[in-house]
């Protein structure tokens, strides 16, 4: 037992018990932290919650100080973001934090989506920790998107402009909604008031108030584990289940040296590649707003591509918004669509295991496609790409029902 466990576990007096009998701090200690107890047999593939943690503290951190300087006015905003970066001491190092934090953020949230699809994460009794995780990525998105606009660079007007015009596909009430949206008939200063607000009030406070139901939930059932076993099933004489560790120190410590690996790839980045090439920050929009001048080619920031690629491939603009929108929606109904009777990838057979190898590919295959112009070629490849992203889920009760499993152990395997 750690110095730390024993000070929580042993009654306390002075200033903790003068909290404690007003705020249920010790007791929230040990269910959370030194008392919660999460499999032994944790993997580098679970760093990743933590560090999206990490990552909306630092978006955080570095948008307030942000908002201090910005100005969301049509015709101050580009200048306010000019000023950052030239004038005001360390600006530079605070924007390039907040947009390459940005990217990161989606880096580090698909791929703790993806450990999900690999252990099967979102099966019973999982299913509303997913549930709630999918709406911090839909929060996510609309708040990246709310974001993309506020330096009124070319590529956030333009960008902003294609996929608002998007929800005016929808029939009867289309038209209004991208009214209210815009809050004008045209992308104006109001529409980037009205980001703005969203932006650092709204869409934060939600994502933290999903982020904490996301939390409580996951510690109410328990921590999956790459074999897919609940632990809770064995446990000793204690009560303590007999493959669980405290979560504190033991896999805390683990997720510092984590911490602080990933930190220093962000710093890497900050400092030597903070447009990645274009990638992170588009290159139009170091330019400002010109509603007068469409750029050549217009693409949403990396993240969104994948599912901008299935839109441009189908040419009624309606059926694009439908399978867009399917495109974002229909990983909420994995929970019900896996029809296999084991959680892990270690025991599944070999038709998930290649179907989830194609889904990967067709993934990245898609962010790439909506990077590039849409020529007769890239829309034939975007198509044939967006049927095997749909594929994937589509076909998934039939290809995860008929798939050879093999027998799960009893216990959780370590492999130390």
């Amino acid at each position: 037992m750690s110095r730390i466990e024993a000070e929580v576990g042993k009654p306390q007096g002075g200033f903790i018990k003068w909290i404690d009998d007003r705020f249920p701090l010790t007791s929230t200690l040990k269910y959370h932290v030194t008392e919660y107890y999460a499999s032994k047999n944790f993997n580098w593939w679970y760093v990743f919650g933590v560090l999206a943690m990490v990552v909306l503290v630092i978006q955080l951190v570095t948008g307030i100080f942000l908002t201090m300087n910005y100005k969301p006015a049509a015709a101050d905003a580009f200048a306010s973001v000019e000023y950052i970066m030239r004038d005001v001491e360390w600006g530079w190092l605070i924007r390039y934090m907040h947009s390459t934090g940005a990217s990161f953020f989606f880096i580090v949230v698909y791929l703790h989506m993806f450990r999900a699809m690999l252990y099967g994460s979102y099966k019973k009794p999982r299913e509303l920790i997913w549930l709630i995780g999918m709406l911090i990525f839909f929060v996510l998105m609309a708040e990246g998107f709310a974001g993309y606009l506020l330096p009124w660079g070319q590529m956030s007007y333009w960008g902003a402009q294609v996929i608002i015009s998007l929800f005016g596909a929808i029939p009867v009430v289309g038209d209004a909604l991208v009214e209210l949206i815009r809050g004008d008939y045209s992308i104006s200063d109001i529409t980037l008031n009205r980001f703005f607000a969203l932006h650092v009030i709204v869409l934060p406070l939600a994502l933290i108030g999903l982020i904490f139901v996301h939390i409580v939930a996951l510690h109410e059932v328990g921590s999956n584990n790459p074999d897919g076993i609940e632990i809770k099933k064995n446990k000793g004489p204690d009560g303590v289940p007999l493959d669980g560790v405290p979560f504190h120190p033991h896999h805390t410590s683990k997720d510092l040296v984590g911490i602080i690996v990933f930190l220093m790839i962000f710093s890497a980045v900050v400092f030597f590649a903070p447009d990645m090439g274009g990638l992170f920050l588009e290159h139009a929009n170091f330019e400002p707003a010109n509603m007068t001048a469409t750029p050549e080619h217009i693409a949403p920031v990396w993240y969104y591509t994948p599912y901008y690629a299935i839109l441009r491939a189908v040419p009624d603009k309606l059926w694009g918004f439908i399978l867009f929108a399917m495109a974002v929606v229909l990983p909420v109904f994995l929970p019900w669509l896996d029809r296999c009777r084991v959680r892990s990838i270690r025991y599944r057979g070999w038709m998930y295991k290649t179907a989830l190898s194609v889904f990967v590919v067709t993934f990245i295959t898609l962010g790439w496609l909506g990077l590039q112009a849409a020529t007769p070629t890239y829309v034939l490849l975007a198509r044939v790409f967006s049927v095997l992203y749909f594929a994937f889920f589509l076909l998934m009760p039939f290809y995860t029902a008929m798939d050879k499993t093999k027998p799960v152990p009893d216990r959780v395997v370590y492999h130390g």
